[in-house]
């Protein structure tokens, strides 16, 4: 007999370092017999290897926070029972003239063998990551990945890549070549367009044939530029930068500000990173080139970067150990999917109650004002709305309020995790209250939206009280102060009744019409029995 895995159970436990000029980020995983994977913990260490610049040369001190950062890394993995490691080095190491002495003493010392990768490799694998992280369709983006020593270019979209190569503009190289001056003078400022002009023409060529219109940027000084800009528009970024977008009238005034100050006025800004300070203004000025050479109207933000790909591109080599039994090509899809299996859904459950709700969504939209997106939304807190139960039946609802908050859903922006937690959180117990710390904090948009779903939700759940499937069919009936559900059932119809009537508070404040259930006799076509 074959014997079958649990789906459910990771297969492997790995970790991916990306070795950069800047900084160590390491990054640990559980893989899944379908490929997927969840993040277990997470380290950065800052090691500012490239010190005034890039050098051919690793000094000892730098060579040293390197050990040391590495030490530390390692000390996790063995803690968290990592199986195997990838270390990739990238431009400050593979360009050093004894880069190879360091990648022998981390072996040596630490006991983790590092790669060496070329640039256009780290490209390429940092375009699988963002294309697999955020929500990408047929038109063509600049995916953009600015470090320390170099910046890796990507032109593609959801089926293919047009161009990618790492060229030598870093953040840390740039600063060493072109600034001298604090704060930056603008003949620094001409050079480095010129610079950027100079270097980009082949980037040029195909970003002018394909009109691309939005930047998807990864990694630190791109996140800080984007953290930054939405804590002084106010946009929220607490929970996650994955999907934060900016746009190019919000960046520009942000740039003419802030490249006038000087390093103990950037040194206040709380979003920069303190070891990007003196090297983030070379960054500031690609971001604006590229927006006004190219006519970039967006820029949209991903947390998934070089790490990522180094995973990806281990599962897709070991394939044939990791049985690959479903992928979803749509990022948000494939992440919610990934949390309900390791979550051990109620899926008969929980697809049963989606069906109703999008059906009562669909009824109810215009009326609500609510949006298309909504509806995808309304769908997904749904589907994951019973996932509490994995950690306890005792208030579920909050645990799921918990696990969607923090499983880490890609190709979701902040404010639409929020909202399916809360939704999916608001499925049974308590209404929406003031009260309540966490819906308090919402803005009133947000309030609203979850108020609405949550109401189409709390009844679409009722309907299903046994869990068993039990109604058939649904037909929906609205007069200007009264809706009426006519349910079919395959068995008695009393506890789905009882269960929407007893939560159907909400749906009635939301609607402003009162709600009447009744049972419909599958060999007659007038109603039964009414459910009040």
């Amino acid at each position: 007999m074959t014997e079958i895995q649990d789906s459910s159970t990771p297969t492997k436990r790995i970790a991916a370092i990306d070795l950069g000029t800047n900084s160590f980020h390491a990054v640990l995983v559980d893989l899944y017999p379908d490929g997927s994977y969840r993040t277990i913990d997470k380290l950065k260490e800052m090691v500012i290897l490239a010190e005034k610049g890039m050098k051919h040369h690793l000094s000892e001190d730098a060579m040293q926070r390197g050990l040391d950062a590495l030490k530390r890394i390692k000390f996790l993995c063995d803690s968290q029972g990592v199986e195997e490691i990838l270390a990739f080095a990238t431009s400050a190491i593979r360009e050093a003239k004894n880069g190879g002495d360091f990648i022998q003493r981390v072996i040596d010392e630490v006991g983790i063998k590092a790669r060496a990768i070329s640039g256009k490799m780290e490209a390429q694998m940092i375009g699988y990551a963002i294309r697999h992280s955020i929500s990408l369709d047929e038109e063509m983006v600049l995916m953009v990945d600015i470090g320390g020593g170099s910046v890796e270019f990507i032109v593609g979209n959801n089926k293919e890549f047009l161009y990618y190569n790492s060229l030598k503009l870093g953040v840390a190289r740039m600063a060493a070549h072109f600034v001298e001056n604090d704060p930056i003078t603008k003949a620094e400022i001409e050079a480095l367009l010129k610079h950027y002009r100079n270097t980009l023409s082949e980037v040029a060529g195909i970003l002018n044939e394909h009109s691309v219109k939005t930047i998807i940027g990864s990694s630190g000084t791109m996140e800080n530029i984007a953290a930054m800009i939405a804590e002084r528009n106010s946009i929220s970024s607490a929970m996650t930068l994955n999907e934060l977008v900016y746009h190019d009238d919000e960046f520009l005034p942000f740039y003419e500000n802030f490249i006038k100050l000087d390093r103990e006025k950037r040194s206040k800004e709380k979003e920069l990173d303190e070891k990007r300070i003196d090297i983030i203004n070379p960054g500031m000025v690609l971001v604006k080139f590229l927006i006004e050479e190219f006519n970039i109207q967006n820029v949209k933000i991903s947390e998934a970067a070089l790490r990522d790909g180094m995973i990806l591109d281990y599962i897709s080599r070991e394939k044939s150990t990791l049985p690959l039994v479903a992928r979803f090509a749509d990022p948000r899809k494939r992440s919610v999917f990934e949390l309900l299996r390791k979550c051990n859904w109620m899926k008969d459950h929980s697809t049963h109650v989606a069906k109703l709700a999008l059906q009562i969504f669909d009824d109810f939209q215009q009326e609500l004002e609510l949006e298309e997106g909504d509806r995808e939304l309304l769908e997904y807190a749904t589907l994951m709305h019973d996932i509490g139960y994995y950690i306890s039946h005792r208030k579920h609802h909050k645990h799921a309020l918990y696990l969607i908050r923090h499983a880490d859903l890609r190709g979701f922006t902040a404010d639409e995790i929020i909202l399916m937690a809360n939704v999916a959180r608001y499925h049974r117990r308590s209404t929406p209250k003031k009260r309540h710390k966490r819906y308090r904090k919402l803005d009133k948009d947000l309030k609203q939206r979850v108020k609405k779903l949550s109401g189409i939700l709390r009844v679409a759940d009722g309907l299903d009280r046994s869990h068993y499937q039990n109604v058939q069919e649904l037909e929906i009936e609205k007069t200007k102060d009264m809706v009426r559900f006519y349910i079919t059932t395959q068995g008695d119809p009393e506890l789905e009744i009882w269960g929407a009537m007893r939560k159907k508070e909400l749906f009635e404040e939301i609607t402003g019409k009162e709600l009447e259930i009744y049972a419909v006799e599958e060999d007659a076509n007038v109603p039964a029995e009414t459910g009040e």
